[in-house]
């Protein structure tokens, strides 16, 4: 499903209306809710909006637990850390305790020994084992780059044919460097992915990558269909053609 808006702003109040719905939703039916935010500057607004007094109050936060989709190899108090975004922005103004939070510590010089930590951790969560199959976070909220990667999942990169490690070393950006990632097959067994695309440059990544045929280690975000879950874009009007406008198929 597409979902165009006239603007920013616009398509983060609805994100953040569903990401509402849909927590409230599994609380109640399992009595807590697991989300993975991603970084990058479109998110942004979505969690500025979750924080704040309009839709702070809607979700049980003591019921949510927090993971990321990737992480720089930087600190977590660098200028480049989504962590770091994500905690000035809305973690930070949230009433939950640090135990729920689960930062990816890409700080670490073994990338990949901290990256099967996090696998362990994530699997701890859940109760399961990290040798075998992913689980099923609730929500993964999404963005996309103008080359069409997605969390760090660069264009050519060899985490794009990782079907076994739930999360793994990538390299890519600008500057080029490392990054530690959810690999393709965890992203795609969650129940609901929220990808979230504005701005004239990925006008046409995001055309190759919602069109029916194309090569995906070109256009990573290709790669995200969930196995049994629902996939939504929620896409300003500027990285969809004008007369898109108020569209939802």
């Amino acid at each position: 499903m597409i979902r165009v808006f006239p603007t920013l702003e616009e398509l983060a109040q609805d994100a953040a209306k569903l990401i509402c719905q849909v927590a409230g939703e599994r609380i109640q039916k399992s009595g807590r809710c697991t989300i993975a935010l991603s970084g990058g500057q479109t998110p942004k607004t979505l969690y500025n909006f979750l924080a704040s007094d309009l839709y702070r109050d809607r979700i049980n936060w003591s019921q949510v637990e927090i993971f990321f989709s990737d992480e720089r190899s930087v600190p977590p108090d660098h200028a480049d850390s989504n962590y770091r975004m994500a905690w000035e922005l809305m973690l930070s103004r949230l009433p939950m305790a640090k135990g729920q939070i689960h930062r990816m510590k890409a700080e670490q010089t073994d990338l990949s020994a901290a990256a099967a930590d996090y696998q362990v951790e994530i699997a701890n969560r859940f109760g399961i084992s990290p040798e075998g199959p992913p689980p099923s976070l609730d929500i993964i909220i999404l963005g996309m780059g103008g080359d069409g990667h997605t969390a760090s999942l660069f264009p050519g990169t060899e985490v794009l044919q990782e079907n076994q490690k739930w999360v793994s070393v990538g390299q890519g950006g600008s500057p080029k460097s490392g990054r530690m990632t959810l690999t393709v097959p965890l992203l795609n067994a969650a129940k609901q992915i929220l990808f979230l695309v504005s701005g004239s440059e990925k006008e046409s990544a995001l055309k190759s990558v919602l069109a029916e045929e194309g090569d995906p280690f070109r256009y990573p975000a290709r790669l995200i269909r969930p196995n049994s879950g629902e996939l939504i874009w929620f896409v300003d009007v500027k990285a969809m053609d004008e007369d898109s406008q108020g569209r939802e198929k």
